[in-house]
């Protein structure tokens, strides 16, 4: 199990990204479940960013929704730590 960390940034997106198309909110909430079990999971189609944002990862939530985090797994305790740091279009996250 993975743990999940909100950013301010992501709160204020997820809301505004919610009240614009409020029938994609059951798919984010399906993918962040998703991401506290497995980042790696087929259907959130995880890759690693590069240019601004090397170093994060993106996952998608449906056609043209994707979540931006980080990832940092704990080697003592062996739990992952998932900093999501935004959400929105293909176009406005990168």
């Amino acid at each position: 199990m993975n743990k999940i960390v909100l950013s301010p940034q992501f709160k204020h997106a997820y809301k505004k990204f919610v009240k614009r198309f409020p029938y994609l909110q059951s798919g984010i909430d399906e993918c962040l479940k998703l991401l506290e079990v497995d980042i790696y999971n087929p259907k959130l189609q995880t890759h690693k960013l590069s240019g601004d944002l090397f170093g994060s990862l993106a996952c998608s939530c449906g056609y043209d929704c994707r979540i931006v985090f980080k990832f940092d797994k704990n080697k003592k305790s062996n739990i992952g730590v998932v900093l999501l740091i935004t959400l929105g279009t293909h176009e406005e996250v990168y």
